[in-house]
């Protein structure tokens, strides 16, 4: 449970977004590893990009 007054950190946005698309691969018929639906597809883009800024951001404080 999020604290409603707590800024989210990249991580848990991160680990946030890597859930739903856990959720959306075990749901959806249409998506696969080579090919996602548009919202698949939209949810792993967004996992990608949050993925990218969490490693960049901890490559900045090594």
């Amino acid at each position: 449970m999020t604290n409603p007054g707590k800024k989210r950190s990249l991580y848990d946005l991160y680990m946030a977004a890597a859930q739903s698309v856990r959720e959306h691969d075990a749901s959806c018929t249409t998506c696969s590893p080579e090919h996602r639906c548009p919202p698949g597809a939209h949810l792993y883009d967004e996992l990608v990009r949050l993925q990218d800024d969490h490693l960049a951001q901890r490559a900045k404080r090594s």
